[in-house]
């Protein structure tokens, strides 16, 4: 098939670097690694006024779509940082997707996609080309400078600055910096050099990547497929992406040797088949393939003195549920707003370790879920191949048990235990201190239609539910105070319905509460929302007025009972029923791993009957019934 419009990367000049000498100012900071994160993190920073010097130890950006599935909320961050526009006209929308066992449809899942939603829940396009507009943005950028063929050999601290032996076409360089991000991905050198190391847990199976270019009328959904007919015992995963471009996951065997299937003719057999069964017709070419192995990792703190991990550099994620460039993002948006703070001298260094706690609360919270999806679709053990299994087999004549085959996809993750977030009283519902602000289509008093974060900016957002005069006046105080605690960010106040008076940012009239309902908001509440989402305190504005202080300490008082938010809390709660069944499933898998083998069937003749004294017996011979007819 020729003329395939597959992103092929243009190649970048090597960079040309002066050694720094002792006379020379230390660069603010440099960012190791033009991935994704890297340049969100040079984006965020530049856009705050901060001069930022990115070295990359390639000449062009990554080859192959790797990471194709962008969250809303990263759509969100690409707007804060000045090219989402580009990035929602190339790539292509989806809602939600099917798995089959064999092929009978066991699951169709669709992600919330509310009226009020400013984006779409999922876009997908290649990571090649979302890098390639992110270097573009930067190279736009005057403060920003752009180092290719520029890789990292070493780094030495030295008091409050750091020194970089950087590799480039014309030999060795000296670099001094007050401070590096390391975002050099999941080989991190900088994380070598700097003699830290991710711990956590690897699972064993591994998947084939490959993208091909093949026309194809299927809708642009997940599709899985276990144990299909075109590859028996295997998992295949089909992506659509922009361009024709299709990517297609299969799991290898535990017997197959990677080596040997990862040859071109073994990759292009194994996705004829499944094409073929597909009744495809049409010629497809292979286009890019890698191999995978899931990873549940991460770093005990992400920073080291002045030393900030970020993205892969800093934690590893499973594949499924799309959470590693996703959850990468967040932590570059998280970054630059904070390491800005510290860099213009208006924050405590302490906000760092504010970063490192949030973010690896993050990676726990994503672990947790994405861990639960890789039990499905690469079950490691004995217990859950067989749990996972049977519950196929049910979701075939029993759809109920079809949610736990759902991927959980990737959704913006929470800091409500952060030292920063200021816990809400007791009994407080609706929208929680540290929970991600969900972008709503709103308009203003003037007609204006607009979103909720056009209205905030860039900055620290307050938005006061119903207030009076006076009310109006010390939120305005605490506003002005806000943006002198964080000087790079600036603050905006806005008045949401039943509001007298007009502050700079208008009103938002909510006439149908609309608003006050999703929030939770009470008459005479301020939210105060941080730079990249969240939020950071709710309540009357008189009991907010310690907040500059907070920021600027980068935490809150160290007395008092932390906030939990479970590692549980991405993505929509579960119903009673698909919490049981979920806990059944964990706990009878972890079960079957520890009884011996040859104990199994009595293990389970034992649950039964136990089981079986709970229940009155139409419901044990109709749950018998179906057990053994199903296969």
């Amino acid at each position: 098939m020729t003329g395939s419009p597959y992103h092929r990367p243009c190649t970048y000049a090597p960079a040309q670097l002066a050694s720094m000498t002792a006379t020379d100012r230390a660069l603010p900071v440099v960012v190791v690694g033009a991935g994704p994160v890297g340049m969100a993190v040079a984006l965020g920073l530049a856009q705050r006024g901060i001069a930022v010097t990115v070295l990359e130890a390639a000449t062009q950006v990554s080859f192959g779509s790797r990471a194709i599935c962008i969250s809303r909320h990263s759509l969100e961050v690409a707007d804060r940082l000045g090219f989402g526009a580009e990035l929602s006209r190339l790539a292509l929308p989806w809602e939600g997707g099917r798995s089959f066992h064999r092929d009978v449809e066991v699951l169709r899942f669709r992600m919330a996609n509310e009226a009020h939603a400013v984006r779409g829940p999922m876009v997908n396009v290649s990571q090649s080309e979302l890098e390639q507009l992110m270097v573009d943005a930067l190279l736009a950028h005057p403060l920003i400078t752009l180092h290719w063929g520029a890789g990292i050999a070493g780094a030495i601290p030295a008091g409050d600055e750091v020194g970089l032996l950087v590799d480039t076409a014309g030999g060795r360089r000296t670099l001094r910096a007050r401070w590096v991000v390391a975002a050099d991905g999941g080989r991190s050198r900088m994380r070598e050099l700097t003699g830290v190391r991710l711990r956590g847990t690897s699972y064993e199976g591994r998947y084939v990547i490959a993208d091909i270019h093949w026309q194809s009328e299927l809708p642009p959904e997940r599709m899985v497929w276990f144990d299909p007919p075109s590859n028996p015992g295997s998992t295949v995963i089909m992506h659509r992406q922009p361009h024709d471009i299709w990517r297609i996951d299969y799991q290898l065997d535990p017997a197959e040797d990677a080596d040997a299937e990862t040859q071109e003719h073994r990759i292009r057999a194994r996705i004829a088949g499944h094409l073929q069964w597909l009744r495809n017709d049409r010629p497809w070419s292979l286009e890019w393939h890698g191999l995978y192995q899931a990873h549940a990792l991460a770093l005990d703190d992400f920073v080291h003195g002045r030393v900030l991990f970020a993205g892969d550099a800093a934690h590893l994620v499973p594949i499924f549920g799309v959470r590693g460039l996703n959850s990468g993002m967040e932590d570059a948006e998280t970054l630059a707003w904070m390491l800005a703070a510290v860099v213009s001298g208006a924050a405590d260094r302490t906000l760092l370790d504010t970063y490192s706690t949030e973010r690896r609360h993050a990676w726990e919270q994503n672990v947790a879920n994405a861990g639960k999806s890789t039990l499905i679709m690469t079950p490691g053990t004995h217990g859950h191949r067989t749990t996972r299994d049977a519950l196929l087999a049910l979701a075939t004549v029993r759809p109920e048990f079809g949610s736990l085959i759902d991927p959980r996809q990737s959704s913006a993750t929470s800091a409500r235990s952060s030292p920063l977030t200021v816990p809400a009283a007791p009994g407080t519902g609706g929208l929680l201190p540290g929970d991600p602000v969900e972008d709503r289509r709103v308009r203003l008093a003037d007609g204006t239609q607009t979103s909720l974060h056009e209205v905030r900016g860039a900055g620290v957002g307050l938005f006061g539910f119903g207030l009076g005069p006076a009310a109006i006046e010390a939120a305005v105080r605490l506003r002005d105070d806000l943006a002198g605690a964080l000087p790079r960010e600036g603050g905006t106040l806005a008045l949401v319905g039943g509001a007298t008076g007009t502050p700079p940012a208008g009103t938002v009239p909510d006439d149908a509460g609309d608003l006050a309902r999703a929030w939770g908001a009470d008459p005479g509440e301020v939210f105060v929302v941080r730079p990249d989402g969240l939020l950071l305190a709710r309540g009357p504005v008189a009991d907010l007025t310690g907040l500059p202080a907070r920021v600027r300490a980068g935490r809150g008082p160290t007395t008092g009972t932390p906030v939990a938010d479970g590692v549980d809390g991405v993505g929509p709660p579960l119903t009673a029923g698909q919490q049981r069944r979920e806990a059944a499933w964990l706990a009878l898998s972890a079960a079957l791993d520890t009884v011996l083998p040859d104990d199994r069937e009595g293990f389970l003749a034992r649950l039964a009957l136990l089981l079986a004294d709970q229940v009155d017996t139409d419901a044990l011979a109709a749950a018998v019934a179906t057990a053994a007819t199903t296969r």
